[in-house]
This record gives C-alpha cells, sequence and structure tokens, in this order.
C-alpha cells in the first residue's frame, strides 16, 4: 500500500474524481445486498406456497431495474476513475520531459537513451494501472467486502460466516510472499526492458555501420542474447504471477465447502430456513471478487511500486544547472568571456586556463586549434551546459548565473558538426524554431544557407521528407539545412561548430559573405578545423591545452608563423593537391 502514500499528492489533486468514483462505488455496494435477500425471500415463499405469479413477475422486474441502475453506476464511476488514472499518465511523462529537457549532456553519460524510453513507458504504464485499476481493486474488494460481511454476519449467522472465511489467513500469508517475490522478479525484469530498448536503439541507429563492417551476424546474436535475458526475466514474473490465481481458486473451493456443509447442518437442525442458506450462498458469492481482487491488489501494487522506485530514481537526479532570475534586456550585448579555470568533476586536470576575451555586437569570432584543445568544453560553457566555478561569463552587465537560463539560450543559435534532422519535411525541419514562419521567410534562410537551389531539385521542393535524422540527404545538405535553421530563428548570436566541414571551399564562402552582409549583422562565432572559415573574423583564437596560444586576426596569426600559419598553408597545399 506504500505506493499510494507515495501517489497522494495526484490523489489529493484529482480528489473529485476520485471521492466521486468511490461514492457512487459505495452506493453501487449497497444496492447489490438487495438482490441476495430478495432472492432468499422468493425460495421461502414458494418453498412456503405463499407466492404468487404476478408477485413473482413483480419480484423480477424490480431486480432487473436494480441491476440496469448498477450497470450504468459502474459505467460512471469507471469513467471517473480510469480518466483520472489517465491523467497521471500525461502528468509523468510530461514531467519526466521536462527533467530530461533540464539536464546537461553529462546526465545522458549515465543514464542510456533506451533505458529512459523504458521507464517512459513501460514504468509509467505501471503506475497508471495502479492508479487506475489499483484504487478500483482496492475500493471495490473493501467495501464490497466489508458490507457483505458484516450483512453474512449480522443477518444470518456469524457462526456460518467465520467457518466460511477460516482458508483466508492461509491466503494472505501465500499472497503476501508471493508479492515480495513479484516485486523483487518485476524490478530486475524491467531494468531487461531497459536494456532491450537500448540495444534495439543503438542497432537501428548504427544499421550502416554494422552493415559496412559485416557484422550483421554479430549483431544478430548478440541482439538475440539480450532478447533470451529478458524473455528469461520476464517468465520469472510470469511464474510468480501463475501461483496468485491457483491459491485464490483453493481457497474460493474451500470457503464454499466450508459453508455449504455448515449451511446444511443449520437447515437440518432449524437454525437457518432453505431461503436463508441460498441467500448467504448469494452473498458469499460476492466475497469471491474482493477474494481474487486482493491477489490481483497485491499483484498490481507490487509491480507498481517497482515502477515507482525506478521513475524516483530519475526525479531524485536533481539539474546540476539553476536557472537564475534576471532577464536579458531585447537588444544585442558584448558578450564578456574570462575563464580563470575549469576542471571536469572527473578529472584532476583542468580542460581551460585564462581564457578570456571580448566579442562586440555584430562581430564575428573565430576559435580554432588541434583536438581536444577545448574549443568543445568552451562552447558548453557558454551555453550553460556546465557550472563555470572559477570565472565569470557575461551578456551585457549580466552574468551566466543570474540570467534566466531559457532568456541565455535563446540568445544562441546552434549549428553542430552533425546537426540532427527529424523525419519530417525539409520546410518543417528549418521552420523548427519558428513554426509559424512564412514559405518566403524559409526560403530567404535557405538562399542564405546557399541550400535553395538543391532543395529545388527534389521533386516536393520544401515539402520532400528527409527521413529518420535526414538519411536521405548528403552530409552537406544536412549542414545547410541545419545552417538555414539556425538564420531563421534571428538569434543574437550564431554558432558554427565545425558546421562547414562538409561544405565545399566555395560553398563555405558564400555562406559566411552572406551572414556579415545581413542588414543586421548577428554576432558570429566560428569553431573551426578548416581555417579558410575565419578569414572573415575580427578576432580569431587559437586554443593549445585549454589555453589561447595565439590571437589576433587572420592576417595578424599568418604573419606571426606559428601553429595557424602553418596549418592554414598545410591546408591550402592539401586543397592544391587535391584540385590537381
Amino acid at each position: 500500500m506504500q505506493i499510494f502514500w507515495q501517489l497522494r499528492w495526484f490523489f489529493l489533486q484529482e480528489w473529485r474524481r476520485y471521492g466521486g468514483a468511490i461514492m457512487i462505488l459505495g452506493v453501487v455496494a449497497l444496492f447489490e445486498l438487495l438482490p441476495p435477500k430478495a432472492i432468499g425471500w422468493v425460495v421461502d415463499s414458494v418453498v412456503a406456497g405463499d407466492m404468487s405469479t404476478s408477485t413473482l413477475l413483480l419480484s423480477l422486474a424490480a431486480l432487473i431495474a436494480l441491476w440496469g441502475v448498477v450497470y450504468v453506476l459502474r459505467i460512471i464511476w469507471r469513467v471517473w476513475l480510469f480518466s483520472a488514472a489517465a491523467k497521471l499518465g500525461t502528468v509523468l511523462r510530461n514531467r519526466l520531459y521536462r527533467h530530461f529537457s533540464s539536464h546537461p549532456p553529462v546526465f545522458f553519460e549515465r543514464f542510456k537513451t533506451g533505458d529512459l524510453m523504458a521507464r517512459s513507458t513501460n514504468d509509467v504504464n505501471s503506475v497508471v494501472l495502479t492508479a487506475g485499476e489499483g484504487v478500483l481493486t482496492a475500493a471495490d474488494s473493501l467495501l464490497t467486502g466489508i458490507v457483505v460481511l458484516l450483512v453474512m454476519t449480522t443477518q444470518y449467522s456469524w457462526e456460518l460466516t467465520v467457518l466460511a472465511l477460516l482458508p483466508m489467513p492461509i491466503m494472505a500469508i501465500v499472497v503476501f510472499f508471493l508479492g515480495r517475490q513479484l516485486h523483487t522478479r518485476f524490478g530486475v525484469s524491467q531494468a531487461a526492458f531497459s536494456n532491450l530498448t537500448d540495444k534495439t536503439q543503438e542497432t537501428l541507429n548504427g544499421v550502416r555501420m554494422i552493415r559496412a563492417f559485416g557484422l550483421e551476424q554479430r549483431q544478430q546474436q548478440e541482439f538475440d542474447d539480450v532478447v533470451d535475458d529478458t524473455g528469461r526475466k520476464n517468465l520469472a514474473v510470469e511464474k510468480v504471477d501463475a501461483l496468485f490465481n491457483p491459491v485464490i481458486q483453493i481457497t474460493i473451493g474451500m470457503s464454499f465447502f466450508l459453508s455449504v456443509a455448515g449451511g446444511a447442518y443449520f437447515v437440518s437442525t432449524g437454525r437457518l430456513s432453505l431461503g436463508d442458506l441460498t441467500a448467504f450462498t448469494l452473498y458469499q458469492g460476492l466475497m469471491i471478487w474482493p477474494m481474487l481482487a486482493m491477489a490481483w491488489l497485491f499483484n498490481i501494487l507490487e509491480r507498481g511500486s517497482a515502477a515507482w522506485k525506478r521513475l524516483q530514481h530519475i526525479f531524485d537526479e536533481a539539474p546540476e544547472i539553476v536557472s537564475g532570475e534576471t532577464a536579458l534586456k531585447q537588444r544585442q550585448q558584448t558578450l564578456t568571456v574570462d575563464i580563470d579555470q575549469f576542471t571536469w568533476q572527473s578529472q584532476q586536470f583542468s580542460v581551460l586556463n585564462a581564457v578570456n576575451f571580448e566579442l562586440p555586437a555584430g562581430h564575428m569570432l573565430g576559435i580554432a586549434g588541434p583536438v581536444g584543445s577545448g574549443k568543445s568544453t568552451l562552447l558548453g560553457l557558454l551555453l550553460r551546459q556546465q557550472t563555470l566555478i572559477e570565472g565569470s561569463i557575461k551578456y551585457g552587465d549580466v552574468s551566466i548565473e543570474s540570467a534566466n537560463l531559457d532568456h541565455w539560450r535563446s540568445r544562441f543559435a546552434v549549428v553542430s558538426q552533425t546537426p540532427f534532422l527529424f523525419s519530417r519535411s525539409i520546410a518543417d525541419n528549418i521552420a523548427l524554431g519558428q513554426p509559424e514562419a512564412s514559405h518566403d521567410a524559409i526560403r530567404e534562410a535557405a538562399r542564405m544557407a546557399c541550400i535553395d537551389d538543391d532543395i529545388m531539385q527534389f521533386p516536393d521542393g520544401y515539402g520532400t521528407l528527409v527521413g529518420e535524422k535526414g538519411i536521405t540527404l548528403s552530409g552537406g545538405q544536412k549542414q545547410r539545412i541545419a545552417i538555414a535553421r539556425a538564420l531563421l530563428l534571428q538569434a543574437e548570436i550564431l554558432v558554427l561548430d565545425d558546421a562547414l566541414s562538409a561544405v565545399d571551399g566555395k560553398t563555405e564562402h558564400q555562406i559566411l559573405s552572406n551572414l556579415r552582409r545581413q542588414q543586421t549583422r548577428q554576432t558570429v562565432i566560428v569553431i573551426a578545423h578548416r581555417l579558410t572559415a575565419l578569414e572573415q573574423a575580427e578576432e580569431i583564437l587559437v586554443l593549445q591545452h585549454g589555453c589561447i596560444a595565439e590571437r589576433g586576426t587572420h592576417q595578424a596569426l599568418i604573419k606571426a608563423e606559428n601553429w595557424y600559419a602553418e596549418m592554414y598553408r598545410y591546408q591550402k597545399l592539401e586543397q592544391a593537391i587535391e584540385g590537381a
């Protein structure tokens, strides 16, 4: 029953539906007491010869009408109850999505995508079942069981009632121990389902690589092993689950045997009439559902409890990034970065040291450096995906810690080297951040990203479906569509994180020239390995080992004859050789 206490916040929120459903259920339980009593009276009247045909037909019509009322009431309270439980599923999934969205990338290193998907589907469904079927079973069985027991005890024979209930303690003990086993095994089976979901997701995402390396058979064997393991753990759950019904059936059979045998003795001694025994037996029939329900209730509660623990484990993961309260001004500001030192939590050495610069509004900043020099870490700090302890980052006069997180991130439009496209049309992908954008605005953004001509060559133009993750497009086309998507946002700061690596040099130059010719010039940060992308920047930073090794304009860095100049000449030579 602990799961009900853990969900009390939702029951209090939906108290009208739950309270109304339980109240109607109580009325139904009272109405269901009348038919056995009436049938017992009819039996005694028939035996005594006092029942006329008209009275019998009138009694039958009254019983049919009563059952009709009970039928309608049962529909009403089930609708109220299960609609409330369905709302819990919506609340939990929305809460999970908001929780996932509030976490930095390191959270998704601890929890795999398949595991999070399993918790958002199977575990949520189990909790919803508890809030629906569980509450139904608990309320219905308790109300019906208590009311019927009171009638059997007070109106007929308490001795016969006690005799009929003798097998119940044995059932309760067995069900308790089975419930504990079910709780443990269901938790294990849900974890196995998470592994299966994650394995499926990884295999489908990497299907091209698997085929390229000829790993189909090995992947099939690994997948078979995961499926078999999940099947074994699910079977372990079903083995325990299968023990519940036989226990209940045996208990019910023993209870009826004792009540009929004892009732026959009471009838023979005159302590009960035949009609009373008939009514008592019918009331005992009403007790079958509470007995079955108690076993089913333990089953539901243990599944729900195991699932809720898995969900609570996610909810207990507090977001590492906490939003400030200060709103940013609605105009371009100077971005000021002064990083004294930054160290990842899992490492002992610092990743960035003494990185500082000012980026005035409308200017372009270039960032270059070898692999592992700290470029991605710097970008993560700018977007506040990590918390800076030693140093400061400001936009205007507002620090990153005090700024409203949504306001801060809305100032940036980021295009990564491997952009993500959704399985929708090209127009929908470009208008992702501005769904209300007109077709003309979408085309203008595409022209600036030098992708309009490519799109118009497709049979369906901007209505072309790109497939999952843009699988039908080339790498350069995906990058340019992502750039168009970022341009349509018209964010104050555009970040190109090696986002021109898959396009040719001429297209790269054209895109950057288009950015500089905008009427309202965006502030642009270009992170690139191909240094020709940085030629138009007002300032270029060269990072090495987390420090600024060089800084200046393109021409100044070429004259300095250091890493930048050497790499620039090497890339030029490489292009010349490829051209030849």
